[in-house]
């Protein structure tokens, strides 16, 4: 198993961001080949103070191995999500690997 977590922080200027960024993960993303478990949603507030809640949107993606989160990041599909949702939508991202 192989783990894809991207945090994302969309532009404040844009309200309907982190809407757009879901929908558009859920249509571009989830069919790739080689993912095993598939979640995106919208950070859920928490009173614990440890939570962080600075960002807008969770991607957390299991892959079978390393080797098919290889190919995602060259899959057409993930190109295009890349063009038309994330670099139109977001300020910021970081990306958690672990296997």
């Amino acid at each position: 198993m192989f783990s894809h977590v991207v945090i994302f922080w969309t532009d404040p200027q844009l309200p309907q961001a982190a809407d757009e960024l879901v929908s558009a993960a859920e249509r571009y993303l989830k069919s790739i080949p080689g993912i095993v478990h598939f979640h995106v949603g919208k950070m859920v507030p928490s009173h614990r103070n440890v939570v962080d809640q600075s960002y807008q949107v969770a991607l957390n993606i299991v892959f079978t191995d390393k080797r098919a989160q290889d190919e995602y990041q060259a899959h057409p599909q993930h190109l295009e999500f890349v063009e038309r949702a994330f670099k139109p939508y977001c300020r910021q991202v970081r990306v958690y690997d672990f296997a």
